[in-house]
């Protein structure tokens, strides 16, 4: 794993993630997608790592809420995905975007969840905002897989079965 190119690159997706599509009301969660290229294309305990280290810039950007939720699910589903990679392969793109939506929404609803347990305010559409959102995820995120690859140095192999 080539940590320095990961570091940039959360930097630019985490800002990416904040000031440009900060005016979107629904808006594809781009750390989400980059947790879920590690997940898939990188081995177990860099994924794992990648994965609490995506979810605290989550949480960096997440403006008046507390910190944790974020990093605690996308840790959690991340390692799962990870695992998961081990026994199923997700190299296809409808298979990527499959798992950025269910990914997305798991660990959207696990952050709301704990969250709610510590009595933050939430607004009152968020499930639809939280599946609209996870789908929008899904149809952006493969294409931003090859970019991410290229960046990181990792070969996709999209046509192996």
């Amino acid at each position: 794993m080539r940590w320095l190119r990961f570091a940039v690159l959360t930097c630019l997706v985490t800002v990416l993630q904040a000031s440009l599509l900060a005016d979107l009301n629904i808006k594809p969660d781009l750390l989400l997608i980059l947790m879920v290229f590690f997940a898939i294309y990188s081995n177990t305990s860099s994924a794992v790592i990648t994965s609490f280290t995506i979810g605290f810039a989550a949480d960096i950007i997440m403006v008046g809420s507390a910190m944790g939720p974020q990093m605690i699910s996308f840790g959690l589903f991340g390692t799962a995905l990870s695992y998961l990679h081990r026994v199923i392969t997700i190299r296809k793109m409808p298979y990527q975007a499959l798992a950025i939506f269910v990914t997305a929404l798991l660990a959207g609803l696990l952050a709301h969840f704990l969250g709610y347990l510590r009595s933050e305010p939430t607004p009152p559409n968020i499930y639809v905002v939280l599946f609209w959102t996870s789908l929008l995820s899904g149809l952006v995120g493969p294409f931003l897989f090859l970019p991410s690859a290229w960046w990181m140095r990792i070969k996709i192999d999209r046509s192996r079965r």
